[in-house]
């Protein structure tokens, strides 16, 4: 279903199951914005009520997989090549807004600033609509939708350094080598810095440094394969180029405080109570 597309929108309720097995799935940015309706996840700040419109940003090869039955919304899902024309500057406030070394970004939407994402997103999803769509237009609309939620989220957005940039970067290079590379100064290698000067970066920016943040991915990735795949612990320690499955589950519970089949169990009890897999 997604293996040729680039952008994808339906309203919640019309979301095919289809959808959230499909392979394909994991290379997008999705945003699920839910319209009077609670939180599905316990906010870490204080918001003035629980119940109105969220944006749920999941970065692409996150774990999480809400679920859609009976929530009043939409969900618009797309691939990075949708923006890669625009300026790096652009890129960084996306990946910053989609908390891309992280799990996921929730954002609670004012009736304000409802009216105006609802007047882009009306005009994204009838261009969208069409037998042959726009491209051009499609591109405009979805950025002019995303600036409006980079300026919800944070003013700040626009002001950034050059190590900012150089984190960007960073965080493209991780996507690209993490399963082959394990070590900070391939990655500082590539940017023209030493690992010491990187690993400060990282730190002051991220409060990680270039190791943990590898350590982080490998980790997203194991969850990932764990909650939504049909491998064997074994199978995915191999996938995830471990040499051994008794090493992988070592790691695992360094990082997690759970042995992978622990964490395995703990979702599948999870999706009974919660029938989610939104694990924060």
């Amino acid at each position: 279903m997604l293996s040729n597309k680039v952008l994808y929108i339906r309203d919640l309720i019309d979301c095919p199951p289809s959808y959230l097995d499909d392979p394909g799935r994991r290379e997008f940015f999705e945003i699920v914005w839910l319209k009077n309706e609670k939180a599905l996840h316990v906010p870490q700040h204080s918001f003035q009520t629980l119940q109105g419109d969220w944006i749920y940003l999941i970065p692409p090869y996150r774990v999480h997989q809400l679920n859609k039955a009976g929530k009043k919304g939409v969900l618009l899902s797309f691939k990075r090549e949708l923006l890669e024309d625009d300026l790096k500057e652009f890129l960084l406030d996306v990946f910053r807004m989609f908390n891309i070394q992280g799990e996921f970004s929730c954002l609670q939407v004012t009736e304000q600033s409802s009216k105006g994402l609802n007047a882009i997103y009306t005009l994204l999803s009838e261009e969208y609509q069409k037998e042959e769509m726009n491209l051009i237009m499609i591109k405009a609309l979805l950025k002019v939708f995303l600036l409006q939620l980079i300026q919800l989220k944070e003013q700040h957005f626009t002001q950034h350094d050059i190590n900012e940039k150089r984190i960007y970067e960073f965080m493209l290079l991780l996507e690209n080598y993490y399963l082959e590379e394990r070590d900070t100064g391939f990655y500082a290698k590539q940017l023209g810095l030493s690992a010491k000067r990187l690993n400060q970066i990282l730190k002051e920016k991220l409060d990680k440094t270039g190791l943990q943040l590898i350590h982080d991915r490998l980790i997203l990735e194991a969850k990932r394969q764990i909650i939504h795949s049909e491998n064997t612990i074994k199978e995915i320690s191999f996938n995830l180029r471990f040499k051994d499955r008794s090493y992988f589950s070592r790691f695992f519970k360094q990082h997690t405080g759970m042995t992978p089949q622990e964490f395995q169990e703990s979702v599948k009890q999870h999706v009974i109570q919660h029938e989610n897999t939104l694990i924060s």
